[in-house]
């Protein structure tokens, strides 16, 4: 019996996993499409477009977008300054005109961060490591990313006297 109740939790969070999968990344999407469509809305919000690549087979890509939504913080400053793409990588799909457009991020590992301004410029590619801290992202370190390339933090003028 207690064998069968540990299949049946596996198995929920296998499924629970899997779901949690799909709503992150899409390998049939239509990436250039899709991030023609984002840096419009970007363009039309004045926010910044915040692209996290990745797949679904990457724990590290799941656990960063988990500290996002569990961090009331961080969520708000990602929902208000940036239009978020999570820009699939994988076998079934690795979007390597994009990757070659930014400038092949993926040499960082995964996931890996590009920011574009409005306009669709790539401003900033961040590797994910240096988020990290004992095996964990680090709540400081990706509140500082987050905030040091809002519109606003990049805004010549907000640093006049």
């Amino acid at each position: 019996m207690l064998i069968l109740l540990g299949l049946v939790l596996l198995f929920t969070a296998m499924q629970a996993q899997t779901v949690n999968k799909k709503e992150i990344y899409n390998p049939l999407a239509n990436a250039e499409k899709d991030l023609d469509s984002v840096i419009h809305k970007a363009k039309q919000e004045k926010k910044n477009v915040f692209v996290q690549i990745g797949g679904s087979w990457c724990s590290w890509c799941l656990k960063f977008q988990q500290v996002v939504d569990a961090d009331k913080e961080i969520d708000s400053i990602s929902k208000n300054n940036y239009v978020v793409y999570h820009l699939n990588y994988s076998n079934e799909n690795k979007n390597l005109a994009l990757l070659k457009r930014f400038e092949f991020p993926q040499r960082f590992a995964f996931p890996v961060i590009v920011i574009l301004d409005n306009k669709g410029k790539r401003l900033h590619t961040q590797n994910t490591t240096y988020l990290e801290d004992r095996g964990n992202y680090n709540r400081n370190h990706m509140l500082m990313f987050f905030k040091h390339w809002t519109p606003v933090a990049l805004n010549a003028d907000s640093y006049k006297r």
